[in-house]
């Protein structure tokens, strides 16, 4: 990951796609002088103090660091409409004054930053650790999904980075008691609830294992992982392979490298890349993709923006073995966004890929977190994606060059894959 201080504290570099409501204001006019009616019925002017001298800490780091240009004008509306309308009614439901100061500066970056920006936001100190571990795919658990089934609990998936696929738990194997408690006396809920216990506590448990029917037991902890984001499809066309990628997370060029080895063997006569409802991720991970199609050590992207130097991203180089020159067709839709539009868009751009689907979300941006003084955090687009040549990704998204709508969802793969057989006969 690319990384940087910002106020002397960590800012955190990547790409996803996040949702955020808006704030109604009244109509701009001048902020003038300040009222004192939200004061005189607090009585709390000390408070009110800090409030806007926090605005203002919020308010600054925008001014420096979002994309787009922001008014300070504006920022004395927000002001007036905080006295006048925010405040008074926040003290009127008795909310605290941690409350006051959180919901009143997501209305700020709220009321400030662009209607189509979907990702900056504040985010209070909790909401904001958990904010950050989802946008890298980070987890915290045994990474073990499955069901109840008969007298135990059927394994469906184990994470592979998570301690209990380290310790020889598969997919198949049948899990016959949780630390001292038989699974036949608990639902799946209560399974389920075991399965995911707080960070750093050790689960014992007790199995079957499917290919050697013998019993096991293990002993494993509970810790933070990269989850899987690349699946194999099947398509229904011989020859023709797809992978799903389902995010961008660090452990993606990981994942991709197992799937691509693999695949391989079977010298492939096409590849699908299935991108629909990838959100996006870091770009390092779709940089490091790239390097698998694409020729190294060449200009991949670039980043511009306010008040930063521009940040350029090559195609790293890798051995020549790990190269794959498959015909590729990559499908996406309107969810399709940000790192994953970026490497969809790069290799229709660099005709190394034809790109089926819907237009894709126009979300090519870079984007940070920013430290604030309480530990809450305010994520900030802070610079728009370029191709080498100065052309910027289109915020209308990475238009296919063959479009394929919604109706054909579920025959999308194989509709690709029999794309590229024809193609290449």
């Amino acid at each position: 990951m690319i990384s940087e201080r910002a106020a002397g504290m960590q800012n955190f570099i990547f790409i996803v796609l996040i949702g955020a409501c808006l704030c109604s204001f009244p109509p701009r006019e001048s902020a003038g002088a300040q009222s004192s009616s939200a004061l005189s019925a607090s009585g709390d002017a000390e408070n009110y103090a800090r409030y806007v001298a926090y605005f203002r800490e919020v308010f600054q780091l925008m001014s420096e660091h979002y994309y787009f240009d922001i008014e300070q004008r504006d920022f004395e509306r927000f002001l007036q409409a905080f006295e006048q309308k925010i405040y008074p009614n926040l003290l009127l439901e008795q909310k605290s004054v941690d409350y006051v100061r959180w919901r009143s500066s997501a209305y700020l970056v709220d009321f400030l930053k662009q209607p189509d920006d979907f990702f900056s936001r504040f985010l209070p100190p909790k909401p904001a650790e958990e904010f950050a571990k989802e946008v890298y795919g980070q987890k915290i658990d045994l990474g073990i999904e499955g069901h109840r089934e008969g007298p135990g609990f059927a394994v469906d998936f184990v994470e592979p980075r998570s301690d209990a696929y380290g310790q020889g738990l598969r997919e198949r194997d049948f899990l016959l008691r949780i630390d001292e408690k038989e699974i036949d006396t608990m639902t799946q809920e209560e399974v389920l609830d075991r399965l995911n216990p707080l960070v750093g506590e050790k689960t014992r448990l007790s199995f079957i294992q499917a290919v050697s029917r013998r019993p096991f037991e293990i002993v494993v902890e509970s810790r933070e992982y990269f989850k899987q984001t690349v699946f194999q499809r099947p398509t229904g066309v011989a020859d023709i392979y797809c992978l799903q990628i389902e995010k961008f997370n660090q452990g993606t060029p990981d994942d991709m490298l197992h799937f691509l080895s693999q695949l391989a063997g079977s010298q492939p006569k096409g590849l699908v890349l299935d991108l629909r409802g990838n959100p996006g991720g870091p770009p390092l991970a779709a940089r490091a993709i790239s390097a698998f199609f694409l020729p190294n050590g060449e200009p991949l992207v670039y980043f511009a923006g306010k008040n930063r130097p521009r940040a350029d991203l090559d195609i790293p180089a890798i051995p020549q073995a790990f190269h794959f020159d498959w015909p590729l067709v990559i499908l996406v839709d309107k969810m399709t966004g940000s790192a994953s539009e970026l490497f969809s868009g790069v290799m229709q751009d660099r005709r190394r890929a034809v790109v089926l689907g819907e237009a894709t979300a126009g979300q090519v941006l870079l984007k940070s977190l920013f430290d604030l003084s309480d530990g809450s955090t305010l994520a900030m687009v802070v610079a728009r994606g370029h191709f080498p040549n100065g052309r910027p990704f289109p915020f209308d998204g990475v238009h296919p060059d063959e479009e394929m709508g919604p109706e054909h969802k579920d025959k999308a793969v194989f509709l690709a894959a029999r794309y590229l057989l024809l193609k290449g006969q």
